[in-house]
């Protein structure tokens, strides 16, 4: 049975810009205000999809959210015609009306947490869309983030589709950045671990002093139920809480796994050489472990370069490729340690550098960018074709790019009800492009 790993990687969207809305995203904070680039954004990020595919794997497309969110200012009192919402929000509350500007929706790694049917009971895969609650402007995109997830995989047969849950503190759920999966091959059963910062009932155990702590033990454990794992298979992992602290505010700025291969940081989890233990336990002892120390890469130069929010692939030709974004080259303790591990030849054997820049500075790389699948061949062909990388869908959405895209955003620009009118043409297009039918608000008055 053919079975593959693919990578949809989140379309970033028409007003992408820089905000500095996320709490312990050291990169976000620092270039808040900053004049972003919303279609040279899309483009770096299109084009590492195409390489991608290029490489042989299968690579797809997950639409970007509406912004602004009308709906939600609409929601918080505000009233009017889209250009009074506008002018209201800004008067009243800025703060709110750039929130209801994000740009996030393009770290699809935050979209959903995914389990194959190799692992679930019923021989689905299973996806439960993150609540995302520990943030406001994040905690606005699951609804939506559901309706792309059920339009793109949308054959019950082989795709359940949970709702998010429930939006509280204690069950914060920020998606597959604090998920990842072990195997031998894709086909087989799996060891998924599940990584959390803190727990959400028991304020006695150890947490974050400084940041906030996103993912709670209760979601992710309700994320394992509701996905019919086998208790057998699966691993709970704390994250080190002083690297939360640190700005390591998802498991995925610290780790990254690929099928028989962990690639940490000295000091990624609490218990660290327990949690080793229980992972080979649970692979038989066929976990490959490449920790990196951190007299060699710290903490700051790993959070500065993300040299672990990378993704972690395995090519047809059997490479395991590291895509790494530019600033690990430009990193030199980053640089010279990658050369050193490519010298070693323990698990990784090529990297691949993207300019990845606009996401970068918006606080997420290559890995933050993508939703990883496991795809049976008969599941490959039950999903919506339209959202899958070809050549002529590259053409296609370099083609909506540049008609839609500005090439210039600043927050004075909010205002400007023809950002928004432009938004939603776009985003009506590329839902014929993508064959999504009405998954916007707007396109559902």
């Amino acid at each position: 049975m053919m079975v593959h790993e693919a990578n949809f990687d989140g379309l970033v969207g028409p007003t992408h810009n820089y905000s500095g809305l996320s709490t312990g995203n050291i990169a976000s904070l620092t270039n808040s205000h900053q004049v972003s680039n919303p279609k040279m954004a899309a483009l770096q990020g299109l084009k590492k999809m195409r390489f991608l595919a290029n490489l042989g794997l299968i690579q797809g497309v997950i639409a970007p959210q509406m912004r602004p969110d009308i709906k939600m200012l609409r929601r918080l009192g505000f009233s009017g015609s889209d250009r009074r919402v506008l002018q209201q929000a800004a008067q009243h509350a800025p703060k709110l009306l750039t929130r209801c500007y994000s740009a996030s929706s393009m770290w699809a790694a935050n979209a959903a947490t995914v389990s194959p049917s190799a692992d679930t009971q019923d021989q689905r895969i299973h996806f439960t869309p993150a609540n995302l609650a520990s943030h406001f402007h994040r905690s606005i995109e699951p609804q939506t983030t559901a309706r792309i997830l059920a339009a793109m995989f949308n054959d019950d047969n082989h795709f359940c589709h949970h709702s998010p849950l429930p939006t509280s503190a204690q069950l914060g759920d920020e998606g597959a950045a604090n998920h990842t999966r072990f195997c031998a091959q894709h086909q087989d059963q799996g060891v998924e671990m599940f990584v959390f910062g803190r727990y959400g009932f028991d304020h006695s155990q150890l947490s974050p002093s400084c940041y906030p702590a996103r993912q709670t033990y209760e979601a992710s454990a309700a994320i394992a139920r509701l996905h019919q794992l086998d208790p057998q298979q699966v691993i709970m992992v704390q994250q080190n809480p002083l690297l939360i602290d640190q700005g390591v505010f998802h498991n995925d700025v610290i780790a990254v796994g690929n099928q028989q291969t962990l690639f940490c940081h000295q000091y990624a989890f609490l218990n660290q050489a327990d949690v080793y233990l229980q992972l080979q336990q649970k692979m038989g002892g066929k976990l490959t472990i490449i920790e990196v120390p951190d007299n060699k890469v710290s903490v700051n130069d790993a959070i500065s370069s993300y040299l672990f929010n990378s993704q972690l692939v395995t090519i047809p030709n059997g490479d395991i490729s590291l895509i790494l974004p530019q600033q690990c080259r430009d990193n030199p303790h980053v640089w010279q340690y990658i050369q050193q591990l490519l010298q070693v030849k323990q698990g990784i054997n090529r990297v691949d550098l993207f300019d990845l820049n606009q996401s970068m500075q918006n606080g997420g790389g290559p890995a933050c960018l993508r939703l990883r699948v496991v795809l049976t061949e008969a599941e490959h062909q039950a999903m919506n074709p339209a959202v899958l990388l070809t050549d002529s869908l590259f053409r296609r959405l370099q083609q909506w790019i540049d008609l839609h895209y500005r090439d210039r955003l600043v927050e004075n620009d909010f205002t400007d009800p023809a950002l928004l009118l432009a938004s939603q043409t776009a985003l009506d297009e590329l839902t014929h492009i993508l064959k999504l039918g009405s998954v916007y608000d707007f396109q559902r008055v």
